[in-house]
């Protein structure tokens, strides 16, 4: 296992290091231009400024009521509580009281910090399942109306050790509190992805598999403990995987959601499934540059997303023919196969803004990247994929694989990114591609 991932480690620095050079190609300069924001100085003062936000005080529910005029205030330490994970008692506990709201009419200011508590529950709770978080969990499913919410209490608890048992009592509760509940897409999927067990189809259905003629097809395959790399292996035009010194070409990438939460719900990991890739959007931006880092971001689109101008080349607009219309896009093989229709009910439920990106985030900024090694220099995101970029103590990139991407890609890149979680490894499935 140690000569593996010394052995991964260095295709990945090699991959890296073969970006760069790349970099000038595509009229960057961050290879030689220093920036502020990356600095050793820069990023020492921003994760002081999280953790200058943790104190008993700011948790002070009395102090800071769950009202309109609080919002901004939770929504700011709530960010910092999921970046610096603190396990001190006080916050689980003021998170806890937070979730016993959830089954009272709020406003809609009053929403979203209950819904942002609640992604930070289940990440502090996956981290620690403890009963103060996992009661409050119980009480959503049990008293409250919002089915969204419910879902997300009954994954958060399945995910953090409940056992089969557990779980069937409670998806029975819901069952009997929401008698439409398959006619509800949070419901639907997170109980679907709960009770159905399903064998992966063969990959080489898929990787023979034109979804649209004359499209480039983006591969990302990943296993389903999405805390490890991803790989993604690109087919062009004409059909045939793209190769780099007689083997197919591949690039690492993490899909994991920095809360730990399901594909299914907003900031939830990268839903399987196909996506359009449509364009770039254009970097770098002061103020966007430490989430998605100094290159372009290549822009998808989920099937049912709005925004996208040509789902399907020729047809203006999303994905027509509903569930129907995505799985014709699928091998017969893999249609009745419920984990790849997921971008399709992500669109559905309301998910957007899907990117391939960088970061500009040190690695460690977010604390919780400790607990992943297999995934080192990484950064975690919250529905995107995410691609290595990493800054020396002066400001200048030292490794960056976006110019690597964009530029087989091509400019103005359109195609389909297929997501696939597969228990086969990257050697695997380069074997299958050798072979087809």
């Amino acid at each position: 296992m140690k000569s593996l991932k010394t052995h991964m480690n260095r295709k990945h620095l090699l991959i890296a290091s073969f970006s760069l050079l790349l970099s000038g190609l595509l009229g960057t300069s961050a290879a030689s231009s220093p920036i502020p924001l990356a600095t050793a100085e820069a990023r020492i003062r921003q994760r002081q400024d999280q953790l200058r936000l943790i104190s008993p005080a700011a948790y002070d529910l009395t102090r800071y009521p769950i009202a309109d005029q609080n919002e901004r205030h939770w929504r700011q330490l709530l960010w910092a509580t999921a970046v610096i994970e603190p396990q001190d008692a006080y916050v689980r506990t003021a998170i806890a009281q937070i979730l016993t709201l959830t089954p009272q009419k709020l406003t809609p200011a009053q929403s979203r910090t209950v819904e942002m508590a609640l992604q930070i529950a289940t990440q502090l709770y996956l981290s620690n399942p403890t009963p103060d978080l996992q009661q409050p969990f119980i009480q959503t499913i049990a008293q409250s109306s919002n089915s969204r919410w419910v879902a997300m209490s009954l994954s958060a608890l399945s995910k953090g050790g409940a056992t089969v048992i557990q779980q069937q009592q409670w998806i029975d509760q819901i069952a009997q509190r929401f008698p439409k509940w398959s006619e509800n897409v949070s419901l639907y999927t997170t109980i679907k992805e709960l009770t159905t067990a399903a064998q992966t189809p063969p990959i080489r259905d898929l990787l023979t598999w034109t979804i649209v003629p004359n499209q480039q097809q983006l591969y990302v395959f990943c296993q389903r403990d999405r805390s490890e790399l991803c790989t993604a292996f690109l087919r062009d035009r004409t059909g045939r995987f793209v190769k780099n010194n007689g083997q197919p070409w591949s690039m690492p990438l993490l899909t994991r959601s920095l809360h730990n939460l399901s594909w299914n719900f907003s900031r939830g990991y990268t839903p399987q499934g196909i996506y359009r890739i449509e364009g770039t959007i254009p970097q770098p931006d002061t103020d966007y540059f430490r989430a998605y880092g100094f290159y372009s971001l290549v822009q998808l689109f989920a099937p049912l997303e709005p925004g996208v101008k040509e789902f399907i080349p020729g047809r203006r607009g999303t994905l027509t023919g509903k569930l129907d219309g995505y799985k014709t896009l699928l091998p017969p093989s893999w249609r009745e196969y419920f984990p790849i229709q997921a971008s399709y009910w992500a669109g559905l439920f309301g998910r957007s803004e899907f990117r391939i990106h960088g970061s500009g985030e040190d690695p460690k900024f977010f604390t919780n990247n400790q607990r992943y090694p297999q995934s080192e220099g990484w950064n975690p995101a919250i529905g995107c994929l995410s691609a290595l970029e990493l800054y020396d103590s002066t400001g200048r990139v030292q490794f960056a694989q976006m110019p690597d991407l964009l530029s087989r890609l091509g400019a103005k890149p359109t195609g389909y990114l297929i997501v696939v979680e597969s228990a086969n490894t990257p050697d695997a499935i380069a074997a299958q591609i050798n072979a087809l």
